[in-house]
């Protein structure tokens, strides 16, 4: 069932999608070659609870991080450690939730650390634009595939592998609600969009093989052929002619 929110709870919604767009500004001079992905995570914590919020992801199923940070090959649900220090060429997505007042917000950026190579860059310029090529179909009395379609039809011409595992989600009192929003799909089927709806769009985006593997530790996804994977994404809200993005300043 997708549940439809009311304006008191989209405004909450709202004020978690903002702590968590300046959680990210903060981050963002921090991703540099030298830094430790647990770093990162500790920063991002701190500030999250400084906004009177909580993380979203900290003990989600038992996952040992207030965000995840997946470098390079890593899909998703990469791991802080320690011993994971950014480097120049890398890159790396920063997977965050904030869950404020009894509402959740989840927005995903993958960024370069120093100079990375030109296909890398391309990866990144691509994936980002059809996450917005996605959105321009969110709109009520819309089929919620003519967004999945959209993003396929954008990246199909680049030979890059779109995951099919993981997809994008509706999001409210729950960090994962209805609907599932894949990142491929036949245009004009599934649920018709109405206002009020909450949700994530969010494509992963491969530079080689769409198939990915889970490590032993249960979280880590990464490609099957170890090249990089891109992935963004943002919670929306669908509004009486259009989207709002609610994790952005």
């Amino acid at each position: 069932m997708i549940v439809i929110k009311s304006q008191r709870e989209i405004e909450i919604m709202r004020k978690a999608g903002k702590i968590l767009a300046l959680t990210r500004q903060m981050l963002e001079p921090h991703i540099k070659p030298g830094i430790t992905t647990q770093k990162l995570d500790k920063l991002a914590e701190e500030f999250i609870i400084s906004q009177g919020a909580y993380p979203s992801f900290k003990d989600y199923n038992g996952f040992p991080g207030s965000i995840c940070t997946s470098v390079n090959e890593v899909v998703v649900h990469g791991i802080p450690s320690k011993k994971t220090v950014l480097k120049n060429g890398d890159i790396i997505t920063v997977d965050l939730g904030v869950y404020y007042e009894g509402y959740h917000a989840d927005s995903a950026y993958t960024y370069p650390v120093g100079h990375v190579n030109d296909k890398v860059k391309e990866l990144l310029k691509i994936t980002e634009e059809s996450l917005y090529i996605g959105l321009s179909e969110a709109k009520p009395g819309n089929h919620l595939s003519n967004i999945s379609h959209a993003i396929e039809e954008y990246i199909k011409p680049y030979n890059y592998g779109i995951v099919e595992e993981f997809t994008g989600h509706g999001i409210g009192k729950e960090l994962h609600e209805d609907p599932y929003v894949p990142n491929f799909g036949k245009p004009n089927e599934g649920p018709i969009l109405k206002e009020g709806m909450t949700f994530c769009v969010e494509p992963m985006v491969n530079l080689g093989t769409k198939n990915v593997k889970v490590l032993r530790d249960n979280w880590t996804t990464v490609t099957i052929d170890r090249k990089p994977s891109a992935h963004f994404e943002h919670t929306i809200v669908i509004t009486e002619d259009g989207y709002e993005i609610l994790t952005k300043l």
